[in-house]
């Protein structure tokens, strides 16, 4: 799948894709998630927190939100952002200039499945709702895992399809009829909005995905949503069993 159906490849139509919407980018990413991005992000930061890094490459970081909230909230870490579109980083070095965080991120333009790095550099690699757009990838997986020190992380955010039949016919609503169009509008890209929702349905669903992890060398794959979920239907469950409660409260506080 790729936005603008050309003869070009699907890496040069998504770099196109994003030098094309990086002005109004951040405004319509969070006015059409209603800042639900935000709370993800903040989400993964408090995750790659606990994991002590010196050492970050935040993959595909576009306009580097997620760079700038780990340079503030994990000062002793040295920041890398990595992104395709030229445009989408001259947003994210200027957003970093204001912030007077220039000495902590380190900015490149550059692609996943052939990162110039050398092996075993990265404590943790970060990729906020970006990998659907790679254009292969097993392989960048596997890259990803080359420029992984042993022992470290790659945390990853992305959006998939609803599976309760109810809240997926909400999206699907929600998709076709304002954020398709009310994206296009303001972008001036409407085929860029028609192709971000179809690129979330194209994505694979979680186990598969953690199966393509696990397949590129990474161990111990989780779904912290999930774990997430099933933690608080627990402690919803077991709240008039105190000895259990706390239990579940301590593994609650662990996933967050």
């Amino acid at each position: 799948m790729k936005p603008y159906n050309t003869a070009k490849s699907k890496k040069d139509e998504v770099r196109e894709m994003f030098d094309n919407i990086a002005p109004t980018y951040d405004r319509l990413n969070h006015i059409l998630s209603f800042s639900i991005d935000k709370i993800w992000r903040r989400r993964v930061v408090r995750k790659v927190r606990k994991m002590k890094p010196q050492r970050i490459m935040d993959l595909a970081t576009g306009t580097g939100d997620l760079a700038i909230l780990m340079a503030k909230r994990i000062p002793q870490a040295k920041i890398m952002g990595v992104d395709l579109s030229e445009k989408m980083l001259a947003v994210a070095a200027e957003k970093i200039r204001r912030q007077g965080l220039d000495d902590h991120i380190a900015l490149y333009q550059g692609d996943a499945e052939n990162l110039e790095l050398e092996s075993g550099m990265m404590d943790v690699v970060t990729i906020s709702f970006g990998i659907r757009n790679f254009s292969d990838m097993d392989k960048s997986l596997r890259e990803i895992w080359r420029v992984v020190a042993p022992g470290g992380h790659l945390v990853v955010v992305e959006l998939t399809m609803p599976s309760n039949p109810l809240v997926r016919k909400a999206y699907e609503f929600y998709s076709n009829h304002i954020m398709t169009p009310v994206g296009g509008m303001l972008s001036h890209d409407r085929k860029a909005f028609d192709y971000l929702p179809n690129s979330i349905a194209a994505f694979p669903k979680t186990k598969e995905f953690l199966k393509m992890m696990e397949s590129a060398g990474f161990e111990q794959c989780r779904n912290y949503f999930k774990e997430l979920i099933n933690c608080l239907r627990q402690m919803n469950y077991s709240e008039f069993k105190s000895e259990r409660f706390h239990e579940y409260q301590e593994k609650l506080n662990n996933l967050l």
